[in-house]
């Protein structure tokens, strides 16, 4: 697909790189970049041999860095609400993705840009990335799930505090509070992206999609009705091929070759 501000192309067969591309701007997210993205994301749901998607920001300066201010200092409070249920939607639907989606964090992750990485399933940055939600700064609130994903990764008084202050924290202390999974110098950070994309290529495709729905749809039940509906997706998972070849490979030592079925 021809975009405007994203590239989108196939680094690996079943291995895809999602890169969002306004660096004169950051990659600030404007709505053409929101819209695009939203195709993007419909594009690889529709591609049965995706597998895995990375996403990065264009440049060395910044994942991306919010959204486009200019842009939204002219919206009404309607196109406002308009822009942030198309950031939301879009962000669910990234989500939602069957495969894994890797943020891989390369410079300012702030405001969308921030919302963005954390709709991702894993999150890898350099070190030199930055994160936070410094909307209140220019008197408005997170409005694309900031105050609810991050919430949900870091607890709700370290988010609370990180909303209410729009302190922003480096990537060591993103690490430790739970908000990125690693941090990795800024030359080896696309490297380290394409390896954690091979180990997840190599697992079997039908058990990273109930792993997936199991633990986003378990956040919102109680304990005692997720680990029931855990349950089912562990029977599911018994009636695949792939259930059969990898625990025939593990009794005949050796490497399972898992098809997706």
């Amino acid at each position: 697909m021809d975009f405007q501000n994203l590239i989108l192309e196939e680094k690996e067969p079943g291995l895809w790189l999602l890169t969002v591309h306004r660096p004169a701007a950051l990659n600030a997210l404007n709505r053409t970049t929101l819209s695009e993205l939203a195709q993007a994301v419909r594009a690889i749901r529709e591609r049965a041999d995706a597998r895995v998607l990375l996403i990065t920001g264009s440049g060395e300066k910044a994942f991306v860095a919010g959204a486009d201010i200019r842009e939204l200092a002219a919206l009404t409070p309607m196109e406002a609400q308009a822009m942030a249920e198309l950031a939301s939607d879009t962000f669910r639907g990234l989500e939602r993705l069957s495969i894994p989606a890797v943020a891989l964090v390369n410079g300012f992750a702030l405001g969308g840009g921030c919302e963005l990485a954390m709709s991702c399933d894993i999150l890898l940055a350099s070190d030199r990335a930055v994160f936070g939600q410094p909307e209140i700064n220019i008197g408005i609130m997170p409005g694309f799930g900031g105050t609810q994903r991050l919430l949900r990764l870091v607890g709700r008084s370290r988010a609370l505090e990180l909303i209410m202050t729009g302190r922003q924290v480096k990537a060591e202390e993103a690490k430790a509070i739970g908000l990125v999974n690693y941090v990795h110098p800024p030359a080896e950070l696309l490297e380290r992206g394409l390896e954690l994309g091979r180990v997840l290529l190599a697992q079997p495709p039908l058990s990273i999609k109930l792993i997936k729905q199991m633990v986003q749809h378990g956040l919102d039940m109680n304990l005692s009705g997720a680990t029931l509906w855990e349950t089912d997706g562990f029977g599911l998972a018994f009636a695949t091929d792939d259930r059969r070849e990898g625990m025939a490979a593990f009794l005949e030592k050796r490497t399972p070759r898992f098809t997706g079925r």
